[in-house]
């Protein structure tokens, strides 16, 4: 018998059996709240999805955070959104959070639901924890996610699940590598910030001594001496052919996004995106509207 799909599984009216067996109904009661980051350095903007039928609050969700998403810059797909949304229905719809990160090609899906207990086995195929009321309203055959990291791995990008804070799940997909993503998303943004332009063991030589934040570069103390806090090793800033293209052009202008460098140097935008994005999440640049300028940092770099 042909069923009628919406969008993958059949309409029918709402069965009680699972509230009857005590678990959990797969009922609408919490809003979902949309953080965009128009700018790193201020507070996002929050759009709220009231609770409705469950069908138009997955629909709505999936459509609010691709429009927010592709206002900003990114490039994930409507169907990759789709499926993480869709995975809200595992947590019962526990205050799903959804974070808009890095000109919208970094997206965070939170909830306080019951959580993932093994994660790697919810990112094979095959494997799922929906009940029959689930399977009202999602695939339910344990696609999603395994989906979604095949794509964006082989866009070059990631997916990352983790715990909550207090329970629940966080999972976040970037296109770019996990490593970026965890400091584009804050995760490791204090490791990921060095407090000088150079690792201890890339410092200039006395020979040429680079000013830095409009001071000389210290030198070594004599061995044997204390050693100071700026001389603990700190996380080498690496700059690829792409970076130093974006730090000449910024040589010579204020600000420049994706479009000036695609007309400068050619290759596509969404190459020039992560260029910038891995600059911004060392600290080299920073985002100002749609724009980067050089940092402190960067300008050290660009006058090299």
């Amino acid at each position: 018998m042909t069923r009628d799909f919406y969008p993958f599984v059949e309409e029918g009216t709402k069965a009680d059996e699972d509230s009857s067996k005590g678990e959990m109904s797969c009922e609408v009661q919490h809003p979902a709240r949309i953080a965009v980051y128009d700018d790193a350095s201020a507070a996002p903007r929050v759009v709220v999805i009231e609770p409705c039928d469950v069908r138009d609050y997955l629909e709505q969700i999936t459509a609010t955070v691709n429009r927010l998403s592709h206002e900003q810059g990114g490039s994930i797909p409507f169907m990759v959104i789709r499926e993480i949304v869709e995975n809200f229905i595992h947590a019962y719809f526990q205050s799903p959070t959804i974070t808009i990160l890095d000109g919208g090609n970094t997206i965070r899906f939170s909830d306080q639901g019951p959580g993932i207990k093994e994660k790697s086995l919810a990112l094979e195929y095959g494997t799922s924890s929906a009940t029959e009321e689930m399977k009202r309203y999602i695939r339910g055959v344990g696609s999603g996610l395994p989906y979604v990291q095949q794509y964006m791995t082989d866009k070059g990008g990631s997916l990352e699940i983790e715990d909550n804070i207090a329970g629940g799940t966080v999972v976040t997909i970037s296109t770019h590598p996990r490593e970026q993503a965890r400091v584009v998303s804050g995760v490791e943004a204090a490791q990921a910030r060095p407090s000088q332009p150079w690792g201890y063991d890339q410092a200039p030589s006395a020979a040429q001594p680079v000013m830095y934040q409009g001071a000389p570069w210290p030198q070594q103390p004599a061995w044997g001496q204390p050693q100071p806090a700026w001389t603990q090793p700190q996380p080498a800033i690496q700059v690829d052919e792409r970076g130093q293209q974006v730090l000449a052009f910024l040589a010579d202008h204020e600000l420049v996004g994706p479009t000036e460098l695609v007309r400068t140097y050619g290759s596509s935008s969404a190459t020039w995106s992560r260029a910038l994005a891995s600059l911004s999440a060392q600290g080299i640049i920073i985002k100002v509207g749609q724009k980067y300028q050089l940092t402190t940092i960067g300008r050290s770099f660009a006058s090299i």
